[in-house]
């Protein structure tokens, strides 16, 4: 039994197993029938919550985050009130594609506010 079968953390996990974990159900598709395509999880920090997306490896994070924002919080007013991180780093250029932010099949985007709001007891 290889190590990657018997559990111990030898293999490669797969991008679609990878993108299923702690993710709703269900894909948002931004790639069209036939186009190539990566799958990636984008996290909402303020709540929580993750989707799945199906993207051309050329889409630009803006829409990434916009759609990701809409799914899990549509009472966000504003999409530059919130940053991309990927690999703990910001995204600067949310214009670039998924593939020259860095982003992989299987790569998490984390959503999060600019700037914190004060927790008030």
């Amino acid at each position: 039994m290889s190590a990657a079968s018997s559990g111990n953390g030898g293999g490669d996990a797969t991008a679609p197993f990878v993108s299923q974990l702690r993710s709703r159900p269900g894909v948002i598709r931004i790639a069209g029938e036939g186009q190539p395509s990566i799958t990636l999880r984008a996290q909402v920090l303020e709540v929580w919550d993750t989707v799945r997306l199906e993207v051309p490896p050329t889409e630009p994070v803006l829409a990434v985050k916009v759609r990701a924002l809409e799914a899990l919080y549509p009472e966000a007013e504003f999409h530059d009130d919130f940053v991309v991180k990927l690999n703990g780093f910001e995204v600067l250029d949310e214009n670039a594609s998924v593939t020259e932010s860095g982003a992989v099949d299987g790569s998490t985007y984390l959503i999060a506010r600019r700037r914190r709001t004060p927790i008030r007891t």
